[in-house]
């Protein structure tokens, strides 16, 4: 069966938010309320830009299979654009099948294409799962970056400590 991947567009809410819904429950989350992953759908794929995708949607025999969420980063030290796959997911139903693969294909070319000059991306130290994938695609470790977070309350008092003075 062939996969197809395209970039998500506002059509695809729906099936933006199935994944969305699996993916917290395969992530051990508290499970989304379908209405309100549909609203975010929504909302953010009403505001795509076609320049700068966020969402990658692989379609395997007309139902939605799995997704890559995306965001191009600007230059760094060595002046190449860079795509940042934060998250890459499979369902249940179709895992092992080519479906990540394609997907990461899909992204591959984009960037190839665009001038896009790498793909960065982490997971968990314990997902053997994704890092033997990664490693089949010829993903390999790099450097020893350590990957932090920002969110609650320090995130709170950052953001209420600062007043954009332009507004």
């Amino acid at each position: 069966m062939t996969v197809d991947v395209r970039w998500a567009t506002a059509e695809d809410a729906e099936a933006l938010a199935i994944v969305l819904c699996e993916m917290a429950t395969h992530y051990r989350q508290p499970p989304l309320d379908p209405d309100r992953a549909l609203a975010a759908a929504r909302k953010w794929l009403g505001e795509e830009s076609p320049a700068y995708p966020h969402f990658a949607l692989a379609f395997r025999s007309g139902a939605v299979a799995g997704l890559a969420s995306v965001a191009i980063a600007h230059p760094g030290i060595d002046l190449e654009r860079l795509m940042f796959l934060k998250d890459l997911f499979v369902r249940d139903g179709v895992r092992n099948a080519g479906i990540g693969r394609a997907l990461v294909g899909f992204l591959a070319d984009h960037c190839r294409r665009s001038g896009i000059g790498r793909i960065d991306l982490t997971t968990e130290d314990w997902n053997e799962g994704a890092l033997r994938f990664y490693g089949r695609l010829g993903a390999e470790r790099h450097g020893q970056k350590v990957f932090l977070r920002l969110s609650g309350p320090a995130f709170e008092a950052l953001a209420g400590g600062f007043r954009d003075k332009s507004a």
